[in-house]
């Protein structure tokens, strides 16, 4: 089509790189805009569900969050990673909602059938897989009972596997901040695993 330029590929051959997609979504570019969203509107979504633990508020977060990524692209940095960014954003959104409602983010825990229901995937094989679901359930009822510093922290590192830079980034605090910071949060995650485990035993 006459004025759109082909989308350039990422060096490993897998598709369009964060910063070409970037780059050509500044210029108008509307399927590096459609890919964009779609490669990042998923993790967001999740993200946000995972901070809030309620399905509603979690796609009215994603939308505000997506419309914000967009109408700030032209400020974002096309050589920093997009994802951490986009957390960012959302966290943010987050906190605001919270805020809006009058609540501080620790004072009441999310809905943890919530968090379980939206996020245990039915397997092809449910009777393979029921230990891995009910353990996947038990850590998702443990998390929701954390604080939210300490529960996003976790979820950053151990859900979406950023590194400790990223995670500096996306929360604003130091790397040494985020290292002392996910090792207590994790232990106290231990330790209400542990105690549900008594209580069921």
């Amino acid at each position: 089509m006459v004025g759109r330029q082909p989308l350039m590929a990422s060096p490993d051959g897998t598709g369009e790189s964060e910063s070409a997609l970037v780059d050509q979504a500044r210029a108008g570019h509307t399927g590096a805009r459609e890919t964009l969203a779609q490669r990042y509107r998923p993790p967001a979504y999740v993200l946000a569900l995972q901070m809030l633990g309620n399905r509603d508020d979690a796609m009215d977060v994603t939308q505000d969050a997506m419309l914000r990524f967009f109408t700030t692209l032209n400020s974002f940095d096309s050589e920093r990673r997009v994802q951490p960014w986009l957390f960012t954003i959302v966290r943010n959104q987050v906190r605001d909602l919270w805020r809006r409602r009058r609540r501080r983010p620790g004072d009441s825990a999310p809905d943890a059938d919530s968090l379980t229901s939206q996020l245990v995937s039915p397997a092809a094989s449910p009777e393979a897989d029921l230990r891995r679901q009910q353990l996947r359930e038990e850590v998702w009822r443990a998390l929701a009972t954390l604080s939210s510093e300490q529960r996003e922290i976790i979820v950053l590192r151990d859900f979406h596997d950023l590194s400790y830079n990223d995670i500096a980034q996306v929360l604003g605090i130091p790397i040494g901040t985020v290292m002392s910071r996910l090792h207590g949060a994790r232990r106290q995650l231990r330790a209400r695993l542990e105690e549900g485990g008594r209580h069921h035993a």
